[in-house]
């Protein structure tokens, strides 16, 4: 019974790692349907895993997520940021974090906090 819902999202610099990420972790996401924005969905769409896809980040997708959270339809967001880069709708994203805080909805922006989430964490050393 799929029932929560997981945004998925990636800066350019990022994609590949978080595309991977996906692919290695496949029977966790199976559990949940899962929302992207449109170039990181369609990369994930093209391994064959179950994504609706929406706009691209630039061009709303990120609004579309944020938006999704105010109606309680997303439970959980996976964004891998790149933080070395510029990114033209960076109030969009401003606006996708705060949606995250103000409705208390996990945010992992990097593996090790993606690793947390889906319960594959180990610690450097272990």
């Amino acid at each position: 019974m799929k029932n929560a819902t997981i945004a998925l999202i990636a800066h350019d610099g990022k994609k590949d790692e978080l595309v991977k990420f996906v692919e290695q972790n496949h029977s966790w996401f199976s559990k949940f349907n899962l929302v992207g924005t449109g170039t990181t969905g369609g990369r994930i769409a093209e391994k064959g895993i179950a994504i609706e896809c929406l706009a691209s980040g630039p061009l709303g997708g990120d609004a579309q997520i944020a938006a999704r959270i105010t109606e309680g339809n997303v439970h959980a967001i996976i964004f891998f940021r790149d933080p070395m880069g510029k990114h033209p709708h960076e109030p969009d994203i401003n606006m996708l974090l705060r949606q995250c805080d103000v409705h208390n909805i996990p945010l992992a922006t990097n593996m090790a906090t993606a690793q947390l989430l889906t319960g594959n964490f180990a610690f450097a050393g272990e």
